[in-house]
């Protein structure tokens, strides 16, 4: 019979996967869950180009290290501005989008620095926003399109971190939000499908790269519960978790 590892044993395993997570600059994530259901039905970045192509000025909210706003922007030529509020981010998205003439701010995402009415399009992947600012900041005709990570999201690890952060259900929230704001909703739709992490050490590696996911994680102090989530959750994929996204479009009548 195969002897178990002990906590030090798995400890020593897991480092390297926090140790590559805290050298993360930007938002390129090293680790990809592998997708076991069908691809998300819609496609953020190709809409958003599409969007693009009718709008002179264009707002990303919360851009990271500017890795799909880049991809976004590519040949157009508009006024293209975007905030980021963790400063190490700054100088690195700003080196990404300086070739697109892209100019970068530091700035909350929920108290955005700008006039009103000064973008015909406000994206937003994978950052908090606020409504009514949005709303605010948005031209008349003007469009937002956001896509969001789920409240539950990996819903599993509940179970075995119950300090898990709940994020409440900001899919109908911010829904509410726009619409109070006299945004227009046309598109609003969420996702769920498994998604299989090869081992533990990737789901390290996005714990301690996500730190507000669990707060106060740390491996040597929450090793029981890692130990035990390998047990559980391990299939012949992986580890597998589901993966919650959702995809909100609104626009202001002019």
């Amino acid at each position: 019979m195969e002897r178990e590892p002990t906590s030090q044993e798995v400890i020593a395993r897991l480092r390297p996967y926090v140790e590559r997570a805290k050298r993360l600059k930007g938002f390129q994530l090293e680790v990809e869950p592998i997708r076991l259901g069908p691809p998300l039905p819609w496609n953020y970045k190709a809409r958003a180009r599409e969007l693009l192509a009718g709008a002179r000025s264009v707002l990303d909210i919360g851009t990271g290290g500017g890795e799909v706003f880049s991809e976004i922007l590519e040949a157009c030529e508009v006024l293209a501005i975007a905030t980021e509020p963790w400063l190490p981010n700054v100088p690195v998205a700003a080196r990404r989008l300086q070739p697109f003439g892209a100019h970068v701010v530091h700035a909350n995402s929920l108290a955005l620095p700008f006039a009103h009415k000064a973008f015909d399009l406000v994206l937003n992947r994978h950052e908090e926003l606020d409504p009514a600012e949005v709303a605010r900041a948005l031209a008349p005709g003007g469009h937002v399109l956001t896509q969001q990570v789920h409240s539950d999201n990996w819903k599993e690890l509940r179970t075995f971190f119950p300090r898990m952060t709940d994020w409440g259900p900001h899919f109908e929230r911010y829904q509410d939000g726009l619409r109070a704001g006299g945004l227009v909703i046309t598109h609003a739709e969420l996702n769920e499908t498994p998604v299989a992490f090869r081992d533990l050490g990737e789901v390290v590696y996005m714990l301690t790269a996500l730190p507000w996911e669990v707060p106060d994680f740390d491996v040597p102090r929450d090793i029981e519960a890692l130990v035990a989530l390998e047990k559980t959750l391990r299939r012949p994929e992986g580890i597998v978790l589901t993966e919650g996204r959702y995809l909100i479009e609104a626009y202001k009548p002019a």
